[in-house]
């Protein structure tokens, strides 16, 4: 069976959420509802920015064409993030629902999405489809080719709640997220290019106070890398009773809400 094939099949225990990463700051979450978030599932990236090393180092463990989930979510409008190619092989999986900022909505446009599967969304805006409350969170845009950065808190039905960060430089405005009470903060780590640095990540998570971080955006381009193994020992120093866990590229790892 396919990748694809075996998330939708994979049973997931009650009070629990069960996700897959396949590279860069691509998640698959499942209860009932499945959802994704900033899906790249090609090498589009490779070329685009002279002098730097784009080329994919993570393996594409499903295709565009394969892709099933019934909620496809962006956090912006980097290419890496909302990726015209992976997009344009969607357009006729007639269940989907495509939401991200205004941005990345034009791509869904561009790309022939039907405007009746097409939802816009911005921090503090809440969607409920099927047993998913997505909430859009602030984030703090990395440079002026995109000032529409954001991030989500997903719910899933009696699962816990994760908060992603999507792309965002520091700020205090991430200590918000807090009063939402995430049990699971899934954290951008690359601060070479004006995201979160692995202390900083670190910071936000003392903060916010999950009971679980799981580092992205960290292996998938040569020229924007980091060792993840930073972020557990920032995290220890300014966060121990977070504790820390990496995903494996297209493995399920299951978290039970207690």
């Amino acid at each position: 069976m396919s990748l694809m094939t075996d998330i939708r099949a994979y049973p997931v225990p009650g009070n629990s959420v069960a996700l897959w990463w396949l590279g860069q700051s691509t998640f698959k979450s499942h209860e009932g509802t499945l959802t994704s978030v900033d899906m790249y599932l090609t090498d589009s990236c490779n070329g685009i920015a002279p002098g730097l090393n784009m080329a994919r180092k993570v393996p594409v463990l499903i295709k565009p064409e394969e892709l099933d989930v019934d909620i496809f979510t962006c956090t912006h409008n980097h290419q890496d993030h909302t990726d015209p190619l992976t997009i344009r092989g969607l357009r006729n999986k007639d269940t989907m629902r495509f939401i991200g900022p205004h941005p990345s909505c034009g791509v869904f446009r561009a790309e022939n999405i039907e405007e009746g599967r097409i939802t816009p969304t911005w921090p503090r805006n809440v969607l409920e489809y099927g047993d998913v409350r997505i909430t859009g969170t602030f984030a703090l845009p990395t440079d002026d080719s995109d000032l529409n950065h954001m991030g989500y808190i997903y719910e899933f039905g009696s699962g816990p709640k994760i908060y992603i960060t999507g792309d965002t430089d520091f700020s205090e405005l991430l200590f918000s997220n807090e009063k939402e009470k995430p049990e699971i903060v899934i954290t951008v780590i690359n601060g070479g290019f004006n995201n979160l640095s692995h202390w900083e990540a670190a910071e936000v998570c003392s903060r916010i106070k999950p009971k679980l971080a799981i580092p992205s955006h960290y292996d998938m381009f040569p020229d924007n890398s980091i060792d993840p193994k930073q972020f557990r020992a920032t995290l220890h120093l300014r966060a121990p009773d977070v504790a820390y866990q990496e995903l494996a590229h297209g493995r399920p790892y299951v978290f039970e809400r207690s």
